[in-house]
């Protein structure tokens, strides 16, 4: 497995692999045997002593993480196994114990609380600690895959006390009996304060109304005052946390009634933070809820302030129509606002791209550093629909006619995660359904996984995409508890849809390369003989026509320009699944064996002669040479059954032809 780039050559030998197949392998058939069976208690003390001691290492650069494999050390994650998050509320689950725990079984109907007791051992893709039940007792090692972060920290050192849904209890790859983790919204983080009780409303009937009334409404205004205390300190989570806890309280029908105000306030704080932890969906709740809706000065000053909040979350949701709606707003409140006038100009650029495109690509250009990677601009993609696609599942089609060299579509990424970004991990996976190994990016799972929690609204349209894995057919996006997202769906959906976006700002590797999901380009199906082909600008994606394309035809990319056909087919089979009929296929899969051979020992001169020959001022007798392979590549097609397709390992010479000049 290995890129052009030796920068990103991912090495690893047969031996290494079959150590990954092997240990996946042994884990499945210990985790068969042994399904169902009681657990074996564990040894507190050993256990505790054992955390401590494996974080201790791993905090002074010691104790690698076992799951890392080959030269480059990327992590090795199994998939495949695929089960579905748990969609069942807390309040409807039946609790458990620790000792209670089956091996290798989803524990359905049930909910485990329990406290972390050892310090948390990070690895890159994964992160463990030791566990007991709430009252003490029963011991047990606690592991998250992947999705082991929230807001950047680690999920497990956010609090001491945790919630477990429907626990799944199996074994790791290192034959450790743990309770393991997959998908987030498993589990449920407990904060301190949140164990802590709250004061009880009364229902006003037994005598205590006033004095229910004023502990509830000082207990919500200390909130407030924690949560900007904690937004000063530029601590959000907590500040979040604290905001939650004190809006709760606040819009209990009492305490509403006496001092609405306290509630709209707290709202209006929790929108600015939710803005600065990319939680849009509920900035905009948050910022509406917020409103007084008076004419006076202040609740003006006010509504003015959370029609900003709300109109700059749905600008980043990619609402330009909705967020140019709480501009006005804003701007009726607030004639003389400068910056009100300024985001209308830039919304109704950002609706202009999207009608017409027009996109000032060189303006982007200049815009774009490592410090700012992605690009402010619209997706314009009306020149296209998703339609069926026979023998492809669905596909991207022309609804107007285009050009050739005209722009077919542009558009924003929904999530990138950039090389030089602290997000950005690359692990070697193997596919338990395949048995394939593969360097996949995970970074971009994670990410993506992230973003939808924080944001529901945007998890329909991500599912909506291929990926292998289905789930469980119930599409479940949310509960009680809050969002939930299939991590298994996702990582489907990304090996299957994901793009690069190219070095463009350096620091690539074979543990960080940067990827990205655009939803609505990769409908765009697979062709050897392309009629597009695309373009990375930050985080802006831009398809060409190569081609005149007129309405109703469908769009094709091509996925892999290997020129030799074999390479070509492999690549498409082992990373997207399918085997390409496309008419050149066709043509090269008759090819005779000894003509595709001694194509591919041509095109490695080429390849040899275009790195080692620079093409300006070429001598005569250079562009000769390349002439002569030019026309020794072209003799190992078949004139007839090539008639009107494109000799791709021709590519590679014929532009260095067409660039070359004699020197003079």
């Amino acid at each position: 497995m290995a890129s052009q780039n030796d920068a990103n050559t991912v090495y690893l030998t047969e031996q290494e692999a079959e150590r990954i197949r092997n240990t996946v392998k042994d884990r499945i058939e210990k985790c068969s045997k042994l399904a169902g069976n009681t657990r074996e208690p564990r040894d507190a003390k050993a256990a505790t002593s054992e955390a401590y001691g494996t974080a201790l290492m791993a905090d002074m650069g010691g104790g690698a993480d076992p799951a890392t494999k080959g030269q480059n050390k990327l992590p090795a994650i199994a998939v495949g196994q695929v089960y579905p998050p748990s969609i069942v509320s807390v309040q409807d689950l039946e609790s458990m114990k620790i000792a209670e725990l089956k091996m290798d079984t989803h524990h359905h109907g049930k909910i485990l609380a329990v406290k972390r007791v050892s310090p948390v051992v990070t690895y890159t893709a994964r992160s463990w600690t030791v566990v007991e039940d709430e009252e003490g007792g029963e011991t047990e090692r606690l592991e998250v895959c992947l999705h082991k972060l929230r807001h950047s920290e680690e999920v497990m050192e956010l609090a001491s006390t945790f919630l477990i849904k429907e626990p799944y209890f199996t074994f790791n790859d290192q034959g450790e009996a743990t309770i393991w983790i997959d998908h987030p919204s498993d589990l449920i983080v407990c904060t301190d304060e949140n164990a802590k009780s709250s004061p009880v409303l009364t229902n006003g009937m037994n005598g205590h109304t006033e004095e229910a009334l004023a502990t509830a409404e000082k207990f919500a205004a200390t909130c407030k005052n924690k949560g900007n205390a904690a937004l000063k300190e530029k601590d959000l989570p907590e500040a979040h946390a604290e905001y939650t806890k004190g809006l709760k309280l606040a819009r209990q029908e009492m305490v509403f009634n006496a001092n609405p105000d306290l509630a709209r306030d707290i709202a209006r704080n929790r929108a600015h933070v939710n803005l600065l932890l990319s939680r849009l969906d509920e900035a905009i709740t948050d910022a509406k809820a917020s409103l007084i809706g008076k004419d006076d000065e202040r609740s003006r000053e006010l509504d003015s302030k959370a029609y900003y909040r709300a109109a700059c979350a749905a600008y980043n949701l990619g609402g330009y129509q909705e967020a140019k709606g709480f501009f006005e707003q804003q701007k009726k409140l607030m004639p003389d606002n400068k910056d009100a006038g300024i985001n209308l100009r830039r919304i109704e650029l950002r609706l202009r791209e999207q009608e017409n495109g027009g996109h000032n690509l060189n303006k982007i250009r200049a815009g774009l550093s490592r410090a700012r990677p992605g690009v402010d601009a619209a997706s314009f993609i009306k020149n296209t629909e998703v339609k069926d696609s026979p023998g492809r599942g669905r596909g991207l089609f022309a609804s107007r006619d285009v050009p050739a060299g005209g722009i077919i579509l542009c558009e924003k990424a929904f999530c990138v995660v950039w090389g030089h970004e602290r997000e950005a991990l690359t692990a070697m996976t193997y596919d338990v359904r395949d048995e394939n190994i593969r360097v996949s990016p995970v970074g971009l799972s994670r990410a993506i996984v992230q973003k939808l929690l924080k944001n529901p609204s945007q998890i329909e349209k991500v599912m909506d995409m291929y990926g292998d894995y289905q789930g469980d057919g119930k599409n479940v996006a949310s509960t009680e508890d809050g969002p939930v997202v299939d991590a298994f769906r996702i990582q489907d959906i990304v090996s299957r849809n994901a793009f690069s976006a190219g070095n463009q700002y350096g620091e690539e590797g074979a543990s960080s390369a940067s990827t990205g999901l655009w939803i609505w380009s990769a409908y765009m199906n697979h062709s050897c003989i392309a009629n597009c082909k695309k373009e990375v600008t930050g985080d802006l994606l831009m398809f060409r026509a190569l081609r005149p394309i007129t309405a109703g035809e469908e769009l094709f990319a091509s996925y892999d320009e290997s020129g030799d056909y074999d390479a070509r087919q492999a690549a498409l089979m082992h990373t997207w699944g399918f085997e390409c009929k496309c008419a050149l296929c066709a043509a090269e899969k008759g090819d005779d064996p000894e003509a595709r051979k001694k194509r591919r020992e041509l095109a490695a001169q080429v390849d040899d002669f275009v790195g080692s020959t620079g093409w300006m001022n070429a001598k005569r007798l250079t562009i000769a040479k390349a002439q002569r392979l030019a026309r020794a590549i072209d003799e190992t097609y078949d004139a007839e059954r090539y008639g009107g397709l494109a000799r791709k390992s021709t590519e590679t010479i014929q532009q260095w032809l067409s660039m070359a000049s004699p020197r003079r």
